[in-house]
């Protein structure tokens, strides 16, 4: 999701972690601390150029590739939370961060709560964006399902395509990437545009790590819906603010699991937007974004 100009104020550096590993990470904006932000996957890549750009005049952010994944060394892992949360506090440290506000979008959102539930001295403040809760897979992954299909199958053509490619074995990167930008079409309103927006997502294009995902998936069904989780997020004392899209086909009551928990929290939901809500109202999400910054 190429931006002229953040991509001009942009300066990449390697974070290098405790273990060796190389991160890609790209400062932007201006003096101050910055926003640190965790894009969604697992397994994906950095696309918050467009977010970097609306924030141009509000605040620096700090964008950052995660372990094995985009422009971020290949390596086997480990793929696991701490893993992941020990690699965002490399970046903290690598920018020169006491504490830092963080943004996580989708599995980012999850891993930025993480990283505030591990070390919340280091975390000023959490916005959580597009998130999952924190209850069981129960509360939302069945609808999720069916409103998929049910959207794909908007139009059947695309439906049967994304099958078709989904059940192939060794699919090229064409093909790869040719299925996401399928799939990543279900997650906008705004139907006739939704194409458009997905085939910026996959602009650049870098392989989906699959062994990254899938490892993620599991350890995330495993600790979400436990009583030591809502425990953690009842003692979290930093102030989160959660953004929603209301058209999300992940239905947005999964959410309120996390937000009945945590003891200083702000809700702001975006009745038009749906899983990227800064590309279908970026008005609203920065206002929303703005105020939680301002806290």
């Amino acid at each position: 999701m190429t931006s002229a100009r953040s991509q001009s104020q942009s300066q990449s550096e390697p974070v290098e972690t405790d273990d060796g590993v190389r991160l890609w990470a790209a400062r932007s904006g201006g003096r101050g601390a910055p926003l640190v932000l965790c894009h969604g996957g697992p397994g994906l890549w950095d696309m918050f150029e467009d977010v970097a750009a609306l924030l141009a005049d509000v605040t620096p952010v700090v964008r950052w590739d995660q372990r094995g994944c985009g422009r971020s060394q290949r390596c086997a892992g480990p793929w696991t939370t701490e893993r992941f949360v020990a690699d965002l506090d490399a970046v903290r440290r690598h920018f020169g961060l006491d504490r830092m506000a963080l943004l996580g979008h989708s599995w980012g959102a999850q891993l930025a709560l993480s990283h505030a539930l591990a070390h919340p001295e280091r975390v000023s403040a959490l916005v959580y964006v597009s998130g999952t809760g924190i209850g069981p897979d129960a509360d939302w992954h069945p609808a999720f399902a069916a409103n998929f299909r049910a959207r794909l199958g908007e139009r059947p053509e695309r439906l049967t395509r994304w099958q078709e490619l989904t059940d192939r074995p060794g699919r090229t990167e064409a093909e790869d990437r040719e299925r996401a930008v399928l799939q990543w079409s279900i997650e906008f309103e705004d139907r006739e545009r939704a194409p458009h927006h997905a085939g910026r997502m996959a602009d650049p294009w870098f392989a989906i790590n699959t062994d990254c995902n899938d490892a993620l998936d599991e350890e995330r069904k495993r600790s979400c819906g436990t009583p030591e989780l809502f425990t953690a997020c009842e003692a979290l004392d930093l102030p989160v603010t959660i953004i929603d899209g209301a058209r999300d086909i992940r239905p947005r009551t999964a959410v309120d699991s996390l937000e009945r928990a945590l003891p200083r929290v702000r809700r702001v939901v975006l009745p038009e937007a749906g899983h990227l809500p800064w590309v279908e109202d970026p008005k609203g999400f920065r206002e929303a974004l703005g105020q939680a910054l301002r806290q």
